[in-house]
């Protein structure tokens, strides 16, 4: 039994409010309350699957009294609509093919193109052919019967799964619009499973992103190491220059030259603490902070999110079996009532009749079953759809910081650097400084006055 006349009403207006609040109000001028019902459900059921799921539920079990619970799949805006419900005229066709008789084309308000049958109210988005014109008086035909108002969930050509997940097959439906366009966000790429190379097993598109978060620790660790290699070059480079400058070569120079020369020896032992000052600045400032930053609880954090989003994966899982296991046993109800009814047409009787209503109410009951199950996935799966997007996006700003931080530190290191460079010229600078002093002249003056034997010369001998 369908509810009053004045329940429909307002099932339809609050239905109607609600998805004038998401942009997707349909036309429904000249339908039945309980075509109309029906319709909107169909709407909710495939439009705001992810966006408003409380909303989609709490509307979509208002609604299931309305139109007996068997159209929720079966609705898809043009593709169910009677020809009434339709006020656009038909269109010429373009490609020059004629159509089927009593077929006519017509343009949905979002531009996609349909066709409708005048004789059996059919429609469909799919151009019929006239080789495919018998097949579609079949399926009318079969539709038009007592069991055949449920078969149409037991199947599903519209959409296809990978382990669980449901997607629409390529070119049918809405096109879908990325949540974040432009920007190569986390959370609009990594819905599907990914095969292994060797193509044995698959890795969910939530692995892959938690393989980068973890692929990114060992590269900042790598990092880190390199910087630790880094410092140790400095360490040794700076010992060896103290060690050198403390060399006594060449220590007997004297006059100019000789004072360039200590000066340039002075210079690699203020050079070598430079070094020093430099490896202490690196270890402080950019190889502790690469190996401190997520320390061990960033692993464990990753792990929660990893269980959390598989838990959500095998709850969808069970609830993909029940569905398919409510479609078989819709299955095997429908056929049962089929052979039923073909029993009925050869003898009459009031045992079969019996049956039949027997089989019909089991029919029924099965559908709804099904549509139960389907609901429970639906929301199972919108839940999965609102973590994923939260947890990716959560994840991609951790890998934003991440190389920020990188980023930050390396610029360090060329900073400290360059004022390393900046410390050793100013240490050279003097001894550039001595270098252009340095005159021979001078020295040999310098040398000559400290080493003289004597300013008298040799003279002839007198006989």
């Amino acid at each position: 039994m369908f509810p009053s006349s004045g329940w429909i009403k307002v099932s339809i207006f609050a239905a109607l409010r609600i998805l004038d609040n998401v942009h997707i109000i349909p036309e429904y001028r000249g339908a039945s309350f309980i075509d109309t019902a029906a319709y909107l459900k169909g709407e909710f059921t495939q439009k705001c699957k992810f966006s408003h799921c409380l909303i989609t539920h709490f509307v979509v079990n208002m609604l299931h009294s309305v139109d007996g619970g068997y159209t929720v799949i079966s609705w898809r805006r043009a593709e169910e609509k009677s020809a009434a419900v339709s006020s656009a005229a038909p269109e010429e066709e373009t490609d020059g093919r004629p159509l089927p008789p009593g077929w006519r084309s017509y343009t949905s308000p979002e531009g996609q193109r349909y066709y409708v049958n005048s004789c059996s109210k059919e429609t469909t988005w799919r151009r019929p052919s006239l080789s495919a014109e018998a097949p579609q008086r079949l399926l009318a035909r079969h539709q038009s019967s007592p069991y055949g108002k449920l078969s149409h969930l037991c199947s599903q050509p519209s959409i296809y799964n990978i382990n669980c997940v449901t997607f629409p097959l390529p070119g049918e439906g809405p096109e879908q619009q990325l949540l974040k366009p432009n920007e190569w966000s986390y959370c609009d790429y990594f819905w599907a499973d990914k095969k292994d190379p060797q193509g044995t097993t698959s890795v969910a598109g939530f692995e892959v992103l938690l393989q980068k978060q973890l692929k990114g620790k060992q590269m900042q660790k790598e990092m880190a190491e390199f910087i630790h290699e880094r410092i140790k070059i400095e360490e040794e480079y700076a010992k060896n220059l103290s060690k050198l400058s403390l060399s006594p070569l060449a220590l007997q120079e004297e006059g100019t030259l000789g004072e360039a020369w200590t000066q340039l020896k002075k210079s690699l032992h203020d050079e070598a603490e430079v070094h020093l000052k430099f490896s202490n600045k690196l270890h402080t400032e950019v190889e502790k902070p690469l190996l401190t930053f997520r320390g061990d609880n960033f692993k464990k954090d990753l792990k929660k999110y990893d269980h959390h989003i598989a838990d959500l994966r095998k709850q969808l899982m069970s609830r993909y079996a029940g569905v398919e296991k409510a479609r078989k046993a819709l299955a095997d109800r429908q056929k049962d009532l089929e052979v039923k009814t073909q029993q009925l047409e050869i003898k009459l009787s009031n045992k079969t009749e019996e049956d039949i209503k027997k089989a019909r109410r089991k029919s029924t009951q099965a559908g709804d079953d099904l549509m139960r199950c389907v609901d429970l996935y639906n929301q199972t799966q919108c839940k999965w759809f609102e973590e994923m997007v939260t947890t990716s996006m959560e994840l991609e700003k951790l890998e934003v910081e991440r190389i920020e931080w990188i980023q930050q530190h390396l610029r360090q290191y060329t900073t400290l650097r360059h004022e390393t460079d900046m410390f050793n010229q100013s240490m050279v600078e003097p001894v550039d400084q001595l270098l252009q002093n340095v005159d021979p002249s001078k020295d040999r003056e310098l040398w000559v006055k400290e080493n003289k034997t004597s300013e008298v010369r040799p003279v002839d001998m007198d006989i």
